[in-house]
């Protein structure tokens, strides 16, 4: 036996390495696997970075008359989707409006959102009389037609951003309200929250650190599908004429085409389909987080 092949044997083995596993159940893997999750990211990802350089791409004012009115779309190439009535560049004011549509949903579902977590939050946490008061409050808040409470909501308060964002939002918050309230009634008595009871911790770090974290996937669903709903009502005031007389947004592009839609239905169409786009990306990505967040759901 030479000494190469004795020092083959009694050399130290080295150490195998084993392939990496995959952890399939991370957000970040299954939101990858997700279609859904990724067509929706994607559209609304269009949406918010034309609104953000609209400034840049688009330095003119949308509200100035810069050609002739009724151009059609596609037939100047100055003006690709055309003018208004009023010789408006319906291509600048739209990628404008996006910004005063995105503005006035996403605050409009953070402030629900932060009633809702709140009002939920403590309804289930602590029950008896304080659930009882604030389930009744959000019922009553839920038998008011939305549409109907915030435009009495804007008439009061002005027609303006802020009372258009405060409108949707208070008539918004209750059904976040009552999912978290679910989600609390059935976490405040989980073993982990009992034994944080027994180390002396607060009520308000136990709902902090324990309750919310846990209950927080399907409030993520319910804010993207709450930022939709939210720009379809704010669109929906715009065209009643109480969106802001200084701001253009899809919805007052709508209600300014709405006097000349038999001749030049155009000019309500485009908006309309920036907002079913947005829309439409907004629901599939509320969908495709409802399937990325619960597990029992496989991706394919």
């Amino acid at each position: 036996m030479t000494f190469e092949t004795l020092s083959a044997r009694f050399a130290p083995a080295r150490a195998v390495r084993r392939p990496r596993r995959v952890r399939t159940s991370s957000f970040s893997y299954r939101f990858w696997r997700s279609r859904t999750a990724l067509i929706g990211t994607a559209g609304l990802l269009l949406v918010v970075l034309g609104a953000i350089f609209a400034g840049r791409i688009f330095e003119a004012d949308p509200l100035d008359m810069v050609a002739r009115p009724f151009i059609w779309p596609f037939t100047d190439a100055a003006h690709p989707l055309g003018t208004d009535m009023l010789g408006r560049d319906i291509l600048t004011g739209l990628v404008h409006a996006g910004r005063v549509s995105l503005a006035v949903g996403f605050s409009a579902a953070a402030l629900a959102v932060m009633l809702g977590v709140v009002f939920g939050a403590v309804s289930g946490y602590f029950g008896g009389w304080a659930d009882q008061i604030l389930t009744r409050v959000t019922e009553v808040f839920q038998t008011m037609p939305p549409l109907v409470f915030a435009v009495v909501v804007v008439a009061i308060l002005t027609p303006s951003v802020g009372s258009i964002v405060l409108g949707i939002a208070v008539t918004s918050w209750p059904q976040i309200a009552r999912l978290v309230r679910a989600e609390t009634l059935r976490l405040r008595d989980a073993e982990y929250v009992q034994a944080a009871r027994v180390m002396g911790m607060g009520h308000t770090r136990i709902i902090l650190t324990h309750i919310l974290p846990n209950a927080i996937s399907p409030v993520v669903v319910a804010g993207s599908i709450l930022v939709a709903s939210a720009i379809l009502t704010e669109a929906a005031l715009s065209f009643l004429g109480l969106g802001d007389p200084n701001l253009i947004s899809w919805g007052s592009m709508i209600g300014a085409g709405r006097e000349v839609l038999r001749t030049a239905w155009y000019m309500t169409a485009l908006p309309g389909l920036a907002i079913s786009f947005t829309v439409m990306a907004l629901n599939l990505l509320g969908n495709g987080l409802n399937d990325v967040l619960n597990p029992r759901v496989s991706l394919s």
